[in-house]
């Protein structure tokens, strides 16, 4: 009888790449119990640099970065002849349309807001590692199903990102009116009483010219503006998202440390 030895499963590596520290640490105490290899890294040079060492089986990157940002890491990996299908999650303070179509042109696989449950990541990074697995229990789970153009059921769609800000369809629909429904009767219109006679104007000599009304701002200077108004709503996103991240840190750190001394 022969004996037949079985090769022990692989851990998947997941890099996980953000500028906050405190956000590196949730996440190693988030995956600390699963079956994945997490690589922190602060920057996406640090990142990108294990690459060829440590080849990663899922990237899961913060959209706003010192150095690249999220979007030029992703597009990085997308056209990279070895790791072109590594799954890529996106992290954004800030989910709109605009952060939407930035993603699906860098070919992001997922798109998730800050702040954010470390349970909901991890589900979501294990779907990207599994594909085959998260498609049958999708369908068997109560999670809303994909539908085609035509309304039938066309399953998880190639990039979920597309259908982010789909505009409703149009429900509005035009009704006759109500039988024995008239207008009101118009009131009748007041007669102003005449204005009084006014002074003859004096010579177009003692008149001196209004001034001239500030020039409108440029289209080039508004659109400077509306960026930079953008960008710092983006930095109090994120630092809003740091600092739920630091408490949740912090109250992880106290629960483990009370279950340590319980231990002990």
């Amino acid at each position: 009888m022969s004996d037949v030895t079985l090769a022990a499963p692989r851990t998947p590596t997941v890099y996980f790449i953000d500028d906050s520290a405190t956000m590196r640490e949730v996440m190693k105490i988030a995956f600390r119990k699963e079956n994945i290899q997490v690589v922190t890294c602060p920057d996406a040079a640090t990142a990108l640099a294990q690459f060829e060492e440590v080849a990663p089986d899922a990237v899961i990157t913060d959209v706003i970065m010192p150095d690249k940002d999220g979007y030029e890491v992703c597009d990085y990996i997308k056209n990279h002849e070895r790791f072109s299908s590594t799954p890529v999650l996106l992290m954004s303070g800030v989910v709109n349309r605009t952060v939407a179509e930035k993603a699906m042109t860098v070919k992001a696989d997922e798109l998730i807001r800050k702040p954010f449950q470390p349970h909901d990541l991890i589900l979501r990074v294990k779907k990207l590692l599994n594909p085959s697995s998260a498609k049958s229990s999708d369908v068997a789970s109560d999670a809303p199903v994909w539908s085609g153009a035509d309304g039938s059921s066309a399953g998880v769609p190639a990039n979920p990102l597309s259908t982010l800000f789909a505009p409703p369809a149009s429900a509005a629909a035009s009704y006759p009116p109500a039988p024995g429904f008239a207008p009101a009767a118009q009131a009748p219109v007041a007669v102003a009483p005449p204005r009084p006679a006014y002074p003859a104007a004096p010579p177009a000599s003692s008149f001196r010219p209004a001034p001239a009304p500030p020039a409108a701002a440029s289209s080039a200077e508004i659109q400077k503006l509306r960026s930079e108004v953008r960008r710092l709503e983006l930095l109090v996103k994120k630092l809003q998202a740091e600092l739920d991240a630091a408490r949740s840190y912090s109250a992880a750190l106290e629960a483990h440390f009370q279950s340590a001394e319980s231990s002990d």
